[in-house]
């Protein structure tokens, strides 16, 4: 969440200690924005439709860390794994297929290509937006002055009254754990050209539960070691449980409660070193993919040369994502918090229109969902019984299961559920897991963020036969 407890604005007088002679002419804008993820093209697209001369530099590719490192690349991946995996279980509905293979150099072509079509996409709506898009790097220098150097090492120096920090985030590893050609990030996985015969993976929250599922529908050999009590440990108990078994089921070995001592390449593969609950355990495998999580991406020399106060968690900003130099904003994964492309998203419209516009789009992390890629996923937003728990609330939880539900049987949706948080009688949040999470927590979002309470929620005409029909057993009396 965002960071409130802000010292006051500083005023950022003195960054800017050159001759004048040595200043190079500058190109003025009302607005610049360093980074095109997520939060980065909000802001700039939305403040160019305002009419604001805008221009966004981004020193990778257009889209950011969820179009080239994360969503778009392992959401393709998955699609080609779920169809191996949908066939495989075919011969239940009368279609018999001949045993299937996925085909890897396949798969990264899609996934290519939907990268590709991403970043075109986000550079396109830019551009129509009328935002001056440009491929290299900004260099804070000063308190509105930003030094833009593009890849054939043409520079030119920038002004505007308003700069947007919109950075994203990196893998985060443990120490001693250093990335090499068989000890690969995330990142470095998205590269390889060939699927590893087995795989240890450390890490049970999204990002390993993810790779962990496509490794195994891919028919490699996958070992999950998580250092918390549980997978997804910042899920609900059920839905831990409940995809915890649907791992199990695809063949992975799921270690909980185990961290890694070391790991080191060995013999053409990696040997890691754990510590289990039971005592250390020796593992060897093709890789390792380390699942740690992400971090914000500091430039901590340009933050400090404009006063704007940072740490672990990332550049600190107030409500209005406002940093501590004045007229210089952070939006996205470089604000720390929840590290999701959505979430940066809405920041950046948000922003836009605090800056430019009406003030009508507003950002909270609130109600901000989320939503885990297995097969099958699970989404949540809102409150949780944990933290309904953890504030001293007193709720009322409510759970309905796919089993009751003619659709996600008829359709061999498998194990699912949901649930609703209700705080008096308005829904506070909710979570579902099971075939369609993804698209089902949607409209509860909406319901939670406008707080409908139960006699709203009891009208609520669900389509038959739909697997969100699921939501009636939720909202009875």
């Amino acid at each position: 969440m965002q960071n409130t407890s802000v010292p006051a604005t500083c005023d950022c007088q003195g960054a800017d200690s050159r001759p004048a002679e040595t200043r190079r002419p500058m190109e003025t804008f009302d607005l610049i924005v360093i980074g095109g993820g997520p939060g980065g093209h909000a802001v700039a697209e939305e403040a160019a439709r305002l009419g604001t001369r805008t221009v966004i530099l981004e020193r990778g590719g257009w889209g950011g860390t969820c179009t080239h490192r994360g969503c778009i690349p392992t959401k393709a991946l998955l699609a080609c794994s779920r169809t191996r995996a949908a066939l495989k279980k075919a011969g239940r509905l009368g279609v018999k297929v001949p045993d299937t293979v996925l085909d890897f150099a396949v798969a990264r072509r899609h996934m290519e290509q939907m990268v590709r079509v991403s970043a075109l996409g986000a550079q396109q709506s830019l551009r129509e937006a009328g935002a001056d898009c440009r491929v290299g790097t900004g260099i804070l220098k000063a308190p509105g002055e930003v030094e833009w150097t593009a890849q054939n090492g043409a520079s030119a120096m920038l002004q505007a009254p308003s700069i947007v920090i919109a950075w994203g985030s990196e893998p985060s590893l443990p120490p001693g754990i250093t990335p090499s050609p068989r000890i690969l990030t995330s990142d470095g996985f998205l590269e390889r050209t060939e699927l590893p015969e087995s795989v240890v993976i450390l890490g049970g929250s999204f990002i390993g539960v993810e790779f962990a599922t496509f490794l195994a529908e891919a028919g490699c050999r996958v070992t999950l070691a998580e250092a918390l009590e549980r997978i997804l440990p910042l899920e609900d108990n059920d839905v831990s449980s409940l995809i915890g078994r649907e791992l199990s089921r695809l063949g992975i070995a799921i270690h909980i409660s185990t961290s890694a001592e070391s790991i080191r390449e060995e013999n053409g593969g990696i040997l890691a070193r754990l510590a289990g609950p039971s005592g250390p355990l020796e593992m060897q495998a093709s890789i390792a993919l380390v699942c740690t999580g992400r971090r914000p991406l500091l430039e901590r020399d340009q933050l400090d040369r404009l006063g704007i106060t940072h740490d672990r968690q990332g550049i600190r900003v107030d409500e209005n994502l406002e940093t501590t130099c004045k007229r210089v904003f952070a939006v996205g994964d470089v604000t720390g918090g929840v590290l999701l492309a959505h979430r940066a998203a809405q920041q950046g419209k948000a922003l836009a229109s605090r800056l430019f516009g009406d003030g009508s789009v507003r950002h909270d992390d609130a109600f901000v969902p989320s939503v885990v890629y297995t097969h099958p996923p699970a989404a949540r937003v809102g409150l949780t019984e944990r933290q309904a728990a953890e504030r001293g609330l007193a709720v009322r939880v409510t759970r309905s299961d796919y089993g009751a539900n003619i659709l996600a049987r008829t359709e061999l949706a498998g194990a699912g559920f949901a649930k609703a948080v209700f705080l008096g009688d308005r829904l506070a949040g909710a979570a579902v897991a099971g075939e369609g999470a993804g698209e089902l927590i949607a409209p509860l979002t909406l319901a939670v963020r406008i707080g409908l309470d139960r006699s709203a929620l009891r009208n609520w005409i669900l389509p038959h036969p739909g697997i969100s029909e699921v939501f009636q057993g939720l909202f009875r009396d």
